[in-house]
């Protein structure tokens, strides 16, 4: 009877602490720099949830090690929903199939909030090579095995992109990573990679200005910013699906209450037509989920990429 007691206490409690949440700003860690395109996504949805709310949301940017630092953090911190983590799939995902000694775990160490954006792949060719449609850049990619794409890094959206194209078209090529964006953009526009699996960020200068051409989107949908390009699936390469994501988690532990608040407080600001609307001339997806929805796309993913990243030998330095 005393246990049972005890339980019921906590519970009141924890609804209690609910519904005064929160009574104070909330620091987002955001494990990437600022001006970035998580952190400028991130941004619009927590300006929004701060003006609903009455409370600011704070972005805490620690940018380094591919945004593993500032994950780990977002992982010790205190489980009161007043430190949470903007979640990436790099760092939430990637990185700890790449760096097993993390000392954090997806879906050990984090609750699960809501999704709220991706910003898929698009697959693009440099306008100086003379192929106009995905199936022309598969037949020839099989006609001349090694042509470069360059990414980011190993281990990068760009590189698992680029990886998982070859598996699925049945092409073999070679990766060329960058340190440096602006000489990968460069490099890309002049022909000297001619092929790229790129966020829409990144290359949305070089479409409009036509050195780039987008042929593809590594989506199970249209991208809104790019309705005239089709899905890779629309073209006959069924399964290509690859993006980075976007969510918000908080240490494992967090009230549930707390979590269902927060959860609530995302869906309202992804309901504004503002919010929405930026994200589209950004070039993401406006997204959302329940806590358990995002919890389950977690672990697919990490099934999915650890799969990948083993059958085609990616390392973190190569």
């Amino acid at each position: 009877m005393k246990r049972l007691f005890t339980i019921a206490a906590l519970l009141v409690a924890a609804t209690a602490a609910a519904e005064e949440y929160p009574s104070r700003p909330v620091t987002v860690i955001v494990p990437f720099s600022t001006g970035s395109a998580s952190d400028v996504i991130a941004r619009i949805v927590l300006d929004r949830m701060s003006a609903n709310v009455g409370q600011r949301f704070i972005v805490d940017n620690r940018p380094a090690a591919g945004g593993a630092l500032g994950t780990a953090a977002g992982a010790k911190a205190a489980p009161d929903g007043y430190t949470i983590l903007m979640g990436a799939s790099g760092p939430l995902v990637v990185a700890k199939q790449l760096q097993p000694a993390l000392g954090y775990d997806a879906e050990r160490d984090f609750q699960p909030i809501s999704i709220y954006g991706r910003l898929p792949n698009i697959i693009v060719v440099s306008a100086k090579l003379p192929i106009k449609t995905l199936p022309e850049l598969v037949e020839h990619l099989k006609r001349n095995p090694g042509v470069a794409y360059g990414s980011v890094g190993n281990g990068s959206s760009q590189h698992l992109a680029g990886a998982l194209f070859e598996q699925i078209a049945g092409v073999k090529m070679t990766h060329v990573p960058y340190r440096v964006t602006s000489q990968l953009q460069s490099d890309l526009v002049a022909g000297e990679v001619p092929v790229s699996f790129q966020l829409l960020p990144n290359v949305i200068s070089a479409v409009k200005a036509g050195h780039v051409r987008p042929l593809a989107v590594a989506n199970a949908t249209p991208l809104p910013a790019l309705p005239e390009v089709p899905t890779s699936a629309e073209l006959g390469l069924k399964g290509y699906e690859s993006s980075a994501w976007f969510g918000l988690v908080a240490p494992r532990g967090t009230p549930r209450p707390i979590v269902d608040r927060l959860n609530a407080e995302v869906l309202a600001a992804m309901r504004d037509a503002t919010v929405r609307e930026r994200f589209v001339e950004f070039g993401a997806e406006p997204l959302t989920s329940t806590p358990d929805e995002l919890g389950r796309y977690i672990s697919a993913e990490v099934v999915k990429w650890r799969e990948l990243i083993t059958r085609a030998g990616i390392k973190l330095e190569q």
